[in-house]
């Protein structure tokens, strides 16, 4: 019997043992011509008290671990892309709204996050230095909370345990499981930020989104100072 049958003569699934045992015998190359088939084996343990079986298992076990592995990282991946993705479109979203709104506090409170889909959005500033005063509706950090919260030479974070919840978010605070932060750089005002706080981990993912939360972060700046 030839070791390349067409398809239909390989074993289908309904033949006796004894028919497939023939079968591999006649053609011992098979499954080394197929390699894939390993992964869907389940090897001898033990022959003839001989450690042989149990390397083959060990080595089986190990490939079949690496697939597995291998195919949640990719479908994590994957995941994470069309996560940021659309955070990446909601943000546009938002600042459309922004580039519109005759209220932009309003905006940002109101409006921006059933854009987002987060449950809250604030802004928050430290004390101005000079005449120049906060805009009216933003909540007041202590000096150097930006550069505490967002981190130095940072200009957005997605935080996934985030602390000082009832300064950032007020009344919301409860609602926060996850939040992000980015900086809002008033070209005269003091250091200031958005938070953005979701219940929901996935509405903020931490891979491909500080980029566009800095983005928005900016973008809130522009619309303050029109």
């Amino acid at each position: 019997m030839s070791a390349h049958l067409p398809a239909q003569a390989i074993p289908a699934p309904d033949l006796q043992a004894e028919e497939v045992e023939a079968y591999l015998r006649a053609n011992p190359g098979f499954l080394s011509e197929r390699p894939d088939i390993y992964r869907v084996l389940m090897p001898p343990r033990r022959l003839h008290g001989e450690n042989l079986a149990d390397h083959m298992a060990a080595m089986l076990a190990a490939e079949r671990g690496r697939a597995r592995a291998l195919e949640s990282e990719f479908v994590a991946a994957i995941e994470a892309g069309r996560a940021g993705a659309a955070l990446s479109l909601r943000v546009r979203l938002a600042v459309l709204a922004l580039m519109r709104a005759p209220d932009v506090m309003e905006a940002v409170t109101q409006e921006v996050p059933a854009l987002l889909g987060v449950e809250t959005c604030t802004l928050a500033a430290e004390p101005g230095i000079g005449p120049v005063p906060l805009p009216a509706g933003m909540l007041r950090l202590p000096r150097g909370a930006v550069a505490r919260l967002v981190g130095h030479g940072r200009d957005a974070v997605v935080r996934t345990s985030p602390t000082d919840l009832e300064m950032l978010h007020a009344e919301a605070a409860p609602l926060v499981e996850r939040d992000a932060l980015a900086r809002v750089p008033l070209p005269l005002g003091p250091p200031a930020l958005i938070a953005v706080g979701a219940r929901e981990a996935a509405s903020l993912p931490l891979r491909q989104t500080v980029s566009v939360l800095a983005f928005l972060g900016r973008a809130v700046a522009a619309a303050l100072s029109r």
